[in-house]
């Protein structure tokens, strides 16, 4: 890929296991990057290959529970000034790709962007019940921002200004209901396994609060406060699995410690 001389080095950093099919259609798309490192995480579908065929530059990691883990090291490779990391499900439009070309070479004291996200999720782009404006920190100068890697919704921690971009990253995490089990499975064991690691024991008190207050007070505020309602059928089900998430990770904290 050949730089723009006008703008300062962009790398975009991706991590990935079995995602060739989100990599077809989104490495095409990023020709405007100045570099991009892909880290796969023990695929089997051929991403790799995909990647390095792309022009990628290509590292292989251990799929890790805590994917921050990887993307933290994807970063550490990047050669840019500036890093946009991106997962393989999401889509920077046109409009969104010269805008952060722009902000990056535009003088300013800002050194790190972060961006509204639309989530496709079953057919339908959700606008309602917390899921838009899903706002996202992807952009910064190198040597600026950096993950904790303690847990796997962290943000970026950032040592400087954070902006605002104006145009929406797309993200089309679930195109199926099977799918969106399987992430579901997989992000209430990280979250049991976290709270087992530091140190909370199932109690009468922390029944109610996993089992009842925190599910039902999160579905009231994401279905009918913040309008979730208003997404159909798949606005439902971000909302009650949202809630969900709480009572399955809090019983997968309990069969732990029940099996320790």
């Amino acid at each position: 890929m050949k730089k723009k001389p006008e703008f300062p080095a962009l790398s975009v950093t991706l991590i990935g296991h079995n995602e060739a099919r989100h990599l077809e259609v989104l490495l095409p798309t990023l020709t405007w990057a100045d570099e991009i490192v892909y880290v796969d995480c023990e695929s089997q579908d051929g991403s790799a290959e995909l990647a390095r065929a792309s022009g990628c530059r290509v590292f292989h990691r251990t799929n890790r529970s805590n994917l921050n883990e990887n993307k933290w090291f994807a970063m550490q490779q990047a050669s840019g000034e500036w890093i946009l990391y991106l997962d393989p499900d999401e889509r920077v439009p046109p409009a969104l790709a010269q805008e952060i070309r722009q902000a990056i070479a535009a003088p300013g004291r800002a050194v790190a962007f972060q961006m509204n996200r639309k989530n496709f999720v079953l057919g339908r782009w959700l606008r309602h019940g917390s899921q838009y404006p899903d706002r996202q920190l992807r952009l910064f100068k190198k040597g600026r921002a950096r993950f904790p890697c303690r847990h796997v919704h962290e943000r970026l921690q950032v040592d400087g200004l954070v902006a605002q971009l104006k145009n929406d990253l797309l993200h089309y995490p679930y195109s199926s209901v099977s799918q969106y089990l399987k992430k579901f499975d997989f992000y209430t064991t990280f979250e049991a396994d976290y709270l087992f690691k530091q140190g909370i024991r199932p109690s009468p008190v922390r029944h109610a609060g996993y089992l009842f207050w925190k599910p039902v007070t999160r579905f009231i505020r994401r279905y009918w406060l913040k309008g979730g309602f208003l997404d159909g059928l798949p606005g439902f089900l971000a909302a009650l699995f949202d809630a969900l998430g709480w009572v399955v990770s809090y019983f997968k904290l309990w069969e732990k410690h029940r099996l320790s």
